[in-house]
């Protein structure tokens, strides 16, 4: 019984022990697994806080990208814009200044007006301007997600390699433009000196509209080089317009092309009286019937028989300057008839006081005879820029 009753108390005494024990550890149990609980929520709460800051960031930069490529798209657009009306300004005064400037690898360049292009890469061919047209319509963050299956680069760093490649291509076709339009300037006004010069190597008179000013276009204001590029090529063309049209008013043309000169201006013997006499003209050995033409636009002030001269064609030029056509077998204009440069007036015949069929042609400026053969050696030379 005693040995009973000391086990069942040492029974009560370790139940008593082990009840009290996890009493007093339970609250530790509960608190160390509340703390538990509420680090992980922390931490989960600090990863969604760093993942949500990630996404806001990636958005961020993503509608910031957006925004910057449409603003470079803009401005791409806005100078492509600048360049199609400059072409289309460039387009008449270029053909003009072809037309005006002779012929040669100075008057423009063959190089085609390529448009700006992509960089090649792998799996990539080169695009066009438009595919960045139609990329600024859609959300860059589309255009990103595509390129970037291609390549490892980011979307930013492609956009910036187009547009650094779309700006080169621009500012080339801009040089090019501004090159070709400096060069058609130098052209007309070497083209226009060259006339000039011609015509004072030969003592004959020049454009008294031409004022001796100059020195290079600088424009004042706000003007942009490529404005004032355009304005020096229109006064240059101008100008060239000017002494050209002054040239072709002289009597330079030959009356009778590709006929031998027969006699020339000046004291000769005479072929009738076989005295020394002054010949006022020079003369075309031709064949009856041979076309005579005018030498330069004017005016028909005689059309019939006239002495020794026999049938003539008198022609005013204005600035003092006339022509005739003598010992024509025919006459095909009248008088007040105004001609053209290269009209057919009459034929070659030998009426009047002449040995033969051939054409006398004189030039007289205010009515003194001048040698007719400085005019069409001036003319000659000048062919090739009129």
């Amino acid at each position: 019984m005693a040995a009973f009753l000391g086990s069942a108390a040492a029974a009560v005494a370790i139940g008593y022990l082990l009840a009290t024990s996890y009493l007093v550890l339970r609250d530790d149990l509960i608190g160390a697994t509340i703390s538990r609980q509420a680090r992980m929520q922390h931490t989960y709460e600090d990863r969604i806080s760093a993942l949500r800051a990630q996404v806001d960031r990636i958005t961020s930069r993503q509608l910031l990208d957006q925004h910057l490529m449409e603003n470079k798209v803009s401005e791409l657009l806005l100078r492509q814009s600048k360049l199609s009306e400059r072409h289309g300004r460039l387009d008449p005064i270029l053909r003009r200044a072809e037309t005006e400037t002779p012929e040669g690898p100075s008057t423009g360049s063959s190089k085609p007006d390529t448009r700006a292009q992509l960089p090649p890469s792998a799996g990539d061919p080169a695009k066009p301007l438009a595919f960045a047209q139609a990329d600024a319509a859609r959300p860059f963050a589309q255009w990103a997600t595509r390129n970037s299956e291609d390549s490892p680069v980011s979307a930013a760093d492609r956009a910036d390699k187009l547009f650094v490649a779309i700006n080169q291509s621009l500012r080339s076709i801009e040089n090019e433009q501004l090159s070709r339009v400096t060069t058609l300037a130098d052209n007309a006004y070497q083209t226009a000196e060259a006339i000039a010069d011609t015509l004072e190597e030969a003592g004959l008179p020049t454009d008294p509209d031409l004022t001796a000013m100059g020195g290079p276009f600088i424009a004042a204001g706000s003007s942009s080089p490529f404005d004032a590029r355009v304005q020096e090529l229109d006064q240059a063309l101008n100008k060239l317009d000017r002494i050209k049209q002054h040239a072709r008013a002289l009597p330079i043309s030959n009356p009778a092309s590709g006929r031998p000169i027969s006699s020339t201006f000046g004291v000769r013997k005479d072929p009738l009286l076989g005295t020394p006499a002054l010949h006022s003209g020079m003369d075309f050995r031709a064949p009856v019937g041979f076309p005579v033409k005018a030498t330069a636009a004017g005016v028909v002030v005689k059309a019939g028989w006239n002495g020794g001269y026999g049938r003539m064609v008198e022609i005013k030029h204005g600035d003092g300057f006339t022509t005739r056509f003598a010992h024509l077998s025919r006459i095909d204009v009248e008088e007040g008839h105004e001609v053209r440069i290269g009209d057919v007036i009459g034929k070659v015949g030998s009426s009047g006081r002449s040995t033969g069929p051939h054409l006398h042609y004189e030039v007289r400026i205010n009515g003194d005879a001048v040698d007719p053969l400085r005019f069409i050696k001036v003319g000659k030379k000048l062919g090739q820029y009129l």
